[in-house]
Parts: C-alpha cells; structure tokens; sequence
C-alpha cells in the first residue's frame, strides 16, 4: 500500500470495520469502500486459497480453469453464478440465534470476564496487543494452580486503594502502598448454576500467615506473617503482593482460591465510561464530603469520577462504616453486571471493542491467567451463570469486643463457619431449581433408613484418603473412646485419594454401616454396597475411607441441603436502593 493508501487506512476507527452478523450473532470484518471485495470476511482470518481469476503459483490462469471445471460433480447441471450476499450474511439459510442468556456474561471484580468473552466473538486481530496490556503477578504457589472447567470455581476479586493515576490524588491516603480495601471471593458452582460473591470487609481482624514472596529481581523471600491485624494489611504492608492476600483468605475461610484479580482506582473509573455508565440507585439525598459523591435521591446513571465515588462512600450510608460501604459496591456490580449482559452492549462493536481494551489495562491477574486465551476460557464458564442466581452477601462479623471506640470487626463464631462450609460444599445461597436424578437421589436416602446395630457390633477398617496426616488415628480414638466402637483398627493410607468420604460394606452389613454413617454424620451418598473386606485379624469388616472433607473426628459430614442464615444477601438481577 502507498503512503496516501496507508493515510485513508490510518483514520478508520477499528470499531467500524466490524458489524454483528444478525444471523450468526457474531462480528464479522467489514470492509471499507475504498477496498471493496466480492465476499465478506470471515471473523477469523484464514489462508486464501487460489480462485479461477489468480492461478496457484507455477500455473496459468489457463490451467487454473481447468482444474477448477475438473472439480464439477458428475451428473450435476452447471448453474448461472450467483452474485455474492452482501456483507454481513453468509448464506440465505437461516441460522439459529444464540440464546441472551449465553451472552449474560459476569463481570468479575471489573467485568474483565465479560470484556474477554466480547473479544473472542469479535475476532482475535487484537490478540498480540491486548495480550501485551495485561499485566501479571506471581501467585506463589499460593493458590490452587488455576481454574479447571468441570470443578467448581473460586476466584478472589481485590480492590486497592492505590491512588496512582489521574486525578486520583485528592482521595484519601494519597501515599497509599495499596491495600486490600475491597474484597470478594466469587464461588461459581461446580454445575455453574449458581454463584455466591462473599465480601470480606477490609477492618476484620484477621491473622496473616507468613507469605512466600517472588521479589522484582526474582529471588524469594518469605515475609513474615502478623496476628490480629486488619484484613487490609495482607496486601501492599511490608511488601506483601496479592498473592499473600490469597494465603490470608485460605486461612481465614478454609477456601483457597484458584485465581485472582486486582483492581485499583482507574479501574472503576475507565470501566464505567466505557459502557456508558451504569444506573444505582439512592432512597435519599447523599453529599459526602469525603468522597466526594453528591447525588439526589432516586436512580442515576453513573460513570467515572462519580462511580468511583460511589464506591468508596460510607459515611453517608447506614452506619457509616466499612460494612455500609460494602452494601453500595455490591449494588454497583449488580449495576454493572446488568448493563454488560444487556443488549445496548452486546449489539455494539465500539462498545465492545473499547471495553476490550480499557479491560486489559485496568487489572492485573495472577500468572495463571496471564493470557486473553485463559482469561477467554474464565469468561466462558461465568457466562453461563443467571444473574438471579449470583448472590452478594458478606462474611458474618460482629463489632471488635476490645474496642471502646468501634474501628474493626471480628468473625461471628457462631455464623461464619456455616458459610465458608456451605460454600465449599457448593450449596447455593438462592433457590436453585438443579435437575437430578429421582431415582438416584431416593436410593442414597434409603441406605440410611433401617435397623442399626449395636456400636460394639460395628467391626471397621479406617483408612486415609486424603484427609490431614494422623486423621486415621484421631478417628478410631474417637470411635472407641468416645462411641464404643471397640471393633475398629487403623489400616493406614488408603490406595487413592478422594475428595469424599466413604464407607464401604457388604449387604450383610448394612446394618453396622447405617450405625457407622450415624455417629460420623454421613450422608446416604457416602455409603457405597459393595463387598466385605477382612481386617488384620481375618474377620469381615466394612471400610471407611476418610477423604478430603473430612474436618475432624466428631464433626458431620452431612452435606447442607440449604444455605445458612446470613446478615444480609441480594441477587444480582434485583435493583436495590441504598440507605
């Protein structure tokens, strides 16, 4: 191309050149009218392949017809050529729309999720660039190692409080490392029929483990862990990266995250505009000095320095805390999740397009998720997710009993369990109609119904399945000290690992089992007829397997059917007014 054709070329706004094809629901390349073409592009580009008018190389246009008039099938009649459908339409067969809701995409601690799943539909001529935008940390081995597609998925979203960027300096703290002021751990069902995002307020009383840490030179260094202290301090204090917030959450809930992003100020701010803002609501007037967000009450639309605002207000709402403020940034990604699944976003290129790279700058993730190949794939399982199923609710925390003056808060003992055990045990916090088996479902609960046998008739092998070393032993020294099992004996580990516990036992001795699965609180999905084993004195005996699950002698194992009771939860589908 000359000079004047690289000129023309240089003022198109990328966003132009792509169209939604009505008919496919995907974006298609459309071309400018300085270069015309006969057919339209595909999304994706291809290698071209030689046509009747330009012969493959070492040919003549002579031999390329030929070739071309030798693919003719046999017995068909030669038809008129056709002019080309004009761009935007692949053929005149209708194609089946995909559905909304598979493009009701999540948008996770900045929509990022959704933002990717946009680019893959849009194409992947961005790719190099937008992969050049992301910016990646080390997890240190601190979380699972990333996402799998047929588990469920837990992913921390971390908002800082760095004030780095335009126009940020008159917020607060303006020397700011950066701590961990928001948080929300995101559970994503194994099914992806539902998700839970749990807030962890920044003021909670935590103890912060000691922190393997990859340092800018890539040497290790351990930073050195603090009790009692705020949530806040796990991130940017003394050095400690994400990463080290990731230890925290693990040591606090029992729920290690897969992966992790971070967000800062700018996030919020280039995220909404580039939307075109997102609608909250108030039930009265608001002017918060220290936040700067003045807003009458009723619904306004928000973008920008407002919605940045917004998120950081507290003093203006509820008790005027960090809890209040809690409640408006779970209103504002309700808002933001809404606008994102919504048409007006899903039906623009240039919407799409600047979200794709806005997105990209405004967070950093951990290094497994350092590509917009693996961030596409995240995308792709949150989108499958009903907004009326993602519930928002926060840790159960009571005011710090130590304090006088109320600053921080500290776990309520007596609900907070509870949560972290329904999440990890997957139960959804809303009313989640699951398709499942009857039949299934009625003989795991028969297994538990029947005769029992005395606890000194229960003859057991106890084996370690993946529970914590020494499980086996702290078992049977329950069982025969505590429960009378006196026929019990520890057999070691067992051959694999299992995510479950089990107990195993002939028919014959389904009776001891229905007695063993009582006192260690077993569900009837943990009993597994099968056949008898012999201990190591030759008798028959039924095995029981302790797998992952397992908390403790004495604690149940019983899956939750519903979801505890919390302070307060709302779904993301519904439009709340804050107070």
């Amino acid at each position: 191309m000359d000079a004047q054709g690289r000129g023309r070329a240089d003022n198109i706004d990328p966003a132009d050149q792509w169209v939604l094809n009505p008919n496919t629901g995907e974006y298609e390349l459309r071309l400018t009218p300085s270069a015309p073409q006969s057919s339209p592009q595909s999304s994706v580009p291809g290698p071209r392949r030689p046509t009747p008018s330009r012969p493959a190389a070492g040919g003549t246009r002579e031999a390329a017809g030929r070739e071309t008039a030798n693919r003719e099938v046999p017995g068909q009649r030669r038809r008129r050529a056709e002019p080309e459908p004009p761009a935007g339409r692949r053929s005149r067969r209708p194609v089946k729309k995909k559905s909304k809701a598979k493009k009701a995409l999540l948008w996770t601690g900045g929509s990022m999720a959704f933002v990717l799943v946009a680019v893959s539909a849009a194409g992947y001529l961005y790719i190099k660039h937008l992969n050049d935008n992301i910016t990646s940390v080390s997890d240190d081995g601190a979380s699972t190692g990333g996402f799998s597609k047929d588990k469920a998925i837990n992913l921390l979203i971390i908002g800082t409080d760095k004030r780095t960027g335009a126009g940020n300096e008159g917020y607060g703290d303006t020397g700011s490392v950066g701590h961990a002021d928001t948080n929300i751990l995101l559970h994503i069902s194994k099914d992806r029929s539902n998700a839970t995002a749990l807030s962890i307020p920044r003021d909670l009383i935590v103890d912060v483990p000691d922190c393997p840490t990859e340092q800018s030179d890539g040497s290790q260094k351990v930073i050195a862990g603090t009790t009692d202290v705020r949530f806040n301090t796990s991130l940017g204090q003394d050095g400690r990266t994400a990463s080290c917030t990731v230890r925290t959450v693990t040591e606090l809930t029992g729920i290690q995250p897969d992966n992790f992003m971070v967000a800062d100020f700018n996030a919020v701010k280039t995220l909404t505009d580039a939307v075109g803002g997102v609608e909250v609501c108030l039930a009265k007037d608001i002017d918060d000095k220290q936040s700067h967000l003045k807003l009458s009450k009723g619904t306004h639309n928000i973008s920008g320095e407002t919605a940045l605002a917004f998120v950081r207000t507290r003093h203006s709402v509820g008790f005027g805390g960090d809890l209040s403020r809690i409640q408006l940034q779970q209103q504002f990604l309700s808002a933001l999740m809404r606008k994102l699944s919504s048409n007006s976003t899903l039906t623009s290129p240039g919407k799409l397009l600047k979200l794709a790279e806005v997105g990209t700058k405004a967070l950093t993730v951990d290094s497994k998720l350092d590509s917009i190949g693996k961030l596409k794939d995240l995308g792709l399982e949150l989108g499958k997710l009903n907004p009326k199923n993602l519930t928002f609710t926060t840790i159960p925390v009571l005011d710090n009993p130590a304090e006088k003056v109320k600053a921080t808060v500290v776990l309520n003992e007596s609900k907070a369990p509870a949560v972290f055990q329904a999440i990890k045990e997957d139960v959804s916090f809303t009313a989640v109609k699951k398709k499942q088996a009857k039949a299934s479902k009625d003989a795991a609960a028969a297994r538990l119904k029947g005769t029992k046998s005395a606890a000194s008739e229960v003859r057991v092998r106890i084996l370690n399945g993946g529970a914590p070393a020494g499980s086996a032993q702290e078992t049977l020294s329950w069982l025969q000290n505590d429960k009378g099992v006196l026929k019990s004996e520890n057999a070691g580990n067992a051959p694999a690992e299992l995510s479950k516990t089990t107990l195993e036992y002939a028919p014959d001795q389904a009776d001891q089992a229905r007695e063993l699965a009582s006192l260690m609180g077993l569900s009837g999905s943990a009993m597994k007829p099968g056949k008898s084993v012999t201990n190591s004195q030759g008798l028959p005996a039924i095995t029981l397997t302790l797998g992952k699950d397992f908390q403790g002698a004495g604690v149940s194992l019983t899956t939750p059917t519903k979801a505890p009771d919390v302070d307060s939860k709302t779904t993301a589908d519904k439009v709340t007014c804050a107070k």
